[in-house]
C-alpha cells in the first residue's frame, strides 16, 4: 500500500474510533476528530502531514 492510501485508512478509522468513543464513553471525544479534521486540512495545504512522517519510517512506499 502506498503512503497516501494508507494515510487516508488510517484517518478513516481514527475518525471512526473517535465517534464510536463519542458515543460509549464521552462527548469530549469528538475534539479527537476535529483534530485529525484540522490536521487533514492543514496538510491538504502544506503537503506535510506527521503520519506521513512515520510511515515513510516504517519503510511504506510513496
Amino acid at each position: 500500500m502506498k503512503i497516501p492510501a494508507a494515510l487516508r485508512l488510517i484517518a478513516g478509522i481514527m475518525i471512526l474510533l473517535s465517534l464510536l468513543l463519542t458515543y460509549l464513553v464521552s462527548p469530549m471525544w469528538l475534539w479527537f476528530t476535529a483534530f485529525i479534521a484540522v490536521n487533514l486540512i492543514q496538510s491538504a495545504f502544506s503537503g506535510w502531514c506527521p503520519m506521513m512522517v512515520l510511515l515513510r519510517k516504517l519503510g511504506m512506499e510513496e
